[in-house]
């Protein structure tokens, strides 16, 4: 059956135009034989796409072209120091969002739902037209490694601050300071119940989760005598709630801290260190080797796709020697010949999303509508109940690629309030070929042949058609992996 401009844009037969890929059973089938050994159909892949589309959340029109002209080197290098200027219409945007003009505690004069709303429209914008695209990638994960449940209690008015002044602000610094700053975060510390951690009483939910998630990671070592004493250096860590003074900014209060001697993986603390006994806890996580390890190992598996021991051991070397510079870390990572040869990693659903808007330079308000779409395929911004954040494991996301489909389907279709393709623009600018490439960093062979030769088809028949070859691209198997 072949795919028409009448089957994807007016009459919408999502079927019609997954039978013209090759079946919807067979695709789901496809997507999810390949969950855990993440390989594809053999095929060669193009180096500099897919430098692009692990460091970036997708190539726009033009990007591969212009990272082969500047070089590999120059390319990384510039993402790794980025500058403080930004899209003007990606600024434009973000100062309409109320969220991010007031402090936590006024900002409760907002409803919750539309805080929310704009903290995912941040996201989506951000990702979508940031200049700074490693920046932002980093921000994505660190955002996950450092998860705030925004609906838990009032966390949403306290989310904007968290990821303007801990995660923004250190996603490229050290890690220790990403963990300093992240451990007197408001949003944390109330997220994690440490407001309910004093003298007398503690509460262990922080200081376990500072060390199993945070920093040196499950069966590292540590033991429940470490985490107990870990959460009596942080008995007092709080937040400002006194008439008159910064509301919901971080306080220490001498009177909720236990005071006494303590020992914390090895390390002796004398009675009477008061706030410091927590900067202590701080300083010896953030120099611990399996520290090192832990985050080496996540931003190994991030953008190789498996954190294979020879790199694991390299950046956690690099870790040692630099006090945890996040840059220093992933220079090599990012320039290495393991990148271009690694096994394809699936996206997530925002990852998704992002990469089909960047693909179709498309124009986005990153509203409600978009949002809908993404909540649908099981990834709602900042609603992961859980600390350890959306899950990274392919398996985790094989279930969804008929809200996939029905994603681009309707960016397609135009049918996503506040987002808008000039198909018209993408046909002058691109032929087939071109579009094909712009969204598959593989070639499959004869799929991939069959798939460019619908593609050319429709691409001919005006501004339907382009949608309908757009479509055919973004539902594609191969589109789905980075």
């Amino acid at each position: 059956m072949d795919f028409s401009r009448r089957d994807c844009v007016r009459l919408g037969l999502l079927g019609g135009a997954v039978t013209a890929l090759g079946g919807c059973a067979h695709l789901a089938n496809r997507f999810a034989e390949h969950h855990d050994d993440a390989s594809l159909p053999s095929g060669d892949v193009d180096a500099t796409s897919r430098l692009v589309n692990r460091l970036t959340f997708g190539p726009r029109p033009g990007d591969v072209a212009e990272v082969k002209s500047a070089g590999r080197t120059a390319y990384v290098d510039r993402l790794l120091d980025p500058d403080e200027s930004e899209d003007l219409r990606l600024q434009f945007l973000l100062g309409r969002l109320d969220v991010f003009q007031t402090s936590s505690f006024e900002s409760q004069d907002i409803p919750e739902r539309v805080v929310l709303r704009q903290l995912q429209q941040s996201a989506i914008l951000r990702a979508t037209y940031g200049k700074h695209q490693l920046r932002e990638r980093l921000v994505d994960f660190w955002t996950n490694h450092f998860n705030i449940y925004s609906r838990k209690g009032l966390s949403a008015y306290r989310k904007a601050a968290d990821e303007s002044t801990v995660i923004r602000k250190h996603a490229m610094d050290t890690f220790p300071k990403l963990l300093t700053a992240s451990a007197h975060s408001p949003a944390m510390l109330m997220y994690l119940d440490n407001q309910g951690n004093v003298l007398g009483r503690p509460n262990e939910n922080y200081a376990r989760e500072i060390m199993e998630l945070h920093t040196m990671g499950v069966k590292s070592g540590y033991t429940q005598k470490d985490v107990q004493e870990v959460a009596r250096c942080f008995t007092g860590w709080t937040i400002e709630k006194r008439f008159l003074h910064a509301r919901w900014a971080f306080r220490f209060d001498e009177s909720l801290h236990d005071n006494g001697a303590k020992t914390v993986l090895g390390h002796s603390m004398p009675a009477g260190g008061g706030e410091k006994d927590a900067d202590r806890v701080l300083q010896i996580l953030g120099q611990h080797p399996a520290t090192a390890r832990f985050i080496s190992k996540k931003l190994c598996a991030y953008f190789l796709g498996e954190a294979g021991e020879k790199w694991v051991d390299r950046t956690a070397q690099t870790y040692n020697q630099t006090g945890g510079d996040i840059r220093a870390m992933l220079r090599p990572i990012l320039l290495s010949q393991e990148l271009t040869d690694s096994p394809p990693i699936l996206k997530r659903p925002f990852d998704y999303l992002v990469s089909a808007l960047r693909a179709l330079d498309a124009d986005t308000d990153g509203g409600a509508a978009i949002q809908e779409h993404l909540a649908k395929m099981g990834e709602p911004l900042y609603e992961w109940p859980m600390p350890d954040g959306y899950p990274s494991r392919t398996s985790a996301w094989t279930g969804t690629m008929l809200p996939r489909w029905n994603f681009v389907y309707a960016l397609s279709a135009g049918e996503i309030g506040g987002t808008h393709v000039d198909w018209g623009g993408l046909q002058h600018g691109h032929d087939a070929e071109k579009m094909f490439e712009l969204t598959h960093a593989r070639r499959t062979s004869a799929s991939d042949k069959l798939l460019v030769d619908k593609v050319a088809k429709e691409f001919k028949t005006g501004d339907d058609g382009v949608a309908g070859a757009g479509f055919l691209c973004l539902a594609a198997p191969s589109f789905q992996w980075r």
